[in-house]
């Protein structure tokens, strides 16, 4: 399979290394907003770039009729523009906040808990979120992602870098050198406190997710997520 990288940051080269690994071919890196974008020997494009430039790069290998998944993550108030966008050139698109395989299956471990918990009174929600310096998003997309599951299944309404009021989950995050992503969801009550923690140990989690996905959605049509690739919830 040949692969575009748009972005060649850490996490391009992570995915470069793994898609070699797995005998795929990448055919077209883009590092900057001067390089050239030639899709003609592309089977799928994989976004990691930043937040000014994803929604450029999406459009442009929609553009050119190449399945594109994307996990960068702060543009996301975008994103129904961009699944409308998509729809409208028929073609393929899968947004992940975050594509480690682990960190997908703590996705599904949140919502059941998120679940049984609103069954239960007394307790009350925080989470924390710890990445490397060089993240330029706060809180990560893997915290939103997680603490929109838990507002869907509770009272919640919303989350907050601040103090929170009543019905708003705080979310503190930390940023420390050399930590790939750290992610933890703590309910407490008067009597005891519940914990669901995921640990990333190093970058590889998330490239070989990403290189899985392109695999997957290589010839499809349409819009999808990680649970369609991990065929789960």
């Amino acid at each position: 399979m040949n692969i575009a990288l748009l972005g060649y940051g850490r996490m391009g080269k992570s995915i470069e290394a793994i898609a070699l690994e797995r005998t795929h071919n990448i055919t077209l890196k883009i590092a900057n907003e001067n390089d050239t974008f030639n899709f003609s020997d592309v089977d799928v494009a994989i976004d990691f770039s930043v937040p000014t430039a994803a929604v450029y790069n999406i459009k442009k290998a929609l553009d050119a009729n190449v399945p594109v998944i994307s996990g960068t993550t702060g543009w996301l108030e975008e994103y129904d523009a961009i699944i409308d966008y998509c729809n409208s050139k028929n073609g393929t698109f899968l947004y992940a906040s975050n594509f480690s395989l682990g960190v997908n299956l703590f996705f599904e471990v949140n919502k059941r808990l998120a679940q049984l918990i609103s069954k239960v009174e007394g307790y009350s929600t925080k989470m924390e979120e710890i990445h490397h310096t060089q993240k330029l998003d706060a809180p990560s997309g893997t915290a939103i992602t997680l603490a929109e599951q838990i507002i869907e299944e509770t009272n919640y309404t919303k989350w907050t870098l601040d103090t929170p009021n009543l019905n708003e989950i705080h979310i503190d995050v930390k940023r420390i050198e050399g930590v790939p992503g750290t992610h933890e969801v703590n309910y407490n009550s008067e009597i005891d406190s519940i914990s669901i923690n995921h640990t990333a140990h190093s970058r590889k989690g998330f490239a070989l997710g990403a290189v899985i996905a392109a695999e997957w959605i290589k010839d499809k049509k349409g819009i999808y997520t990680m649970k369609d690739v991990l065929n789960i919830g």
